[in-house]
């Protein structure tokens, strides 16, 4: 297993993790099979989305921020980051990807993302390689 560090700067925000992903495999010589991703933390998550336009990642924080899971004073959990947490549920802490020939098969505006919803912190994703 691999591990990458992941330094987020803001409350909420999405890291495009890519080319750190394409490095390890590049290094490691991997060159056809699967590498899986796994973020072992509770107020982040992984996701794939669009890598060309800016703007997509601010709409998308904006939407789950602003919508799907603002702060409410209704929650309970002591920490006071509720917000996150169901954030980082919806998002997911896995995602595979598909490497053929050294390279990550990603379609042609998509990128991999560390979705940060309690930062800045120092974040970890761990990385499995499968196939040859």
């Amino acid at each position: 297993m691999e591990t990458i560090t992941v330094e987020t700067h803001h409350t909420t925000e999405l890291v495009d993790i890519t080319g750190t992903v394409q490095s390890a495999i590049d290094e490691l010589n991997v060159t056809d099979g699967i590498v899986y991703l796994f973020c072992p933390h509770t107020t982040a998550g992984l996701t794939l989305n669009e890598n060309w336009d800016p703007d997509v990642k601010r709409d998308v924080l904006l939407t789950v921020d602003g919508h799907i899971a603002p702060p409410d004073s209704r929650h309970r959990h002591g920490e006071g980051n509720s917000p996150a947490h169901i954030k980082a549920s919806l998002f997911g802490a896995h995602s595979a990807v598909f490497v053929e020939q050294g390279r990550l098969q990603l379609g042609r505006w998509q990128g991999i993302y560390l979705a940060e919803f309690d930062g800045p912190r120092r974040r970890q994703v761990w990385m499995k390689f499968l196939g040859s």
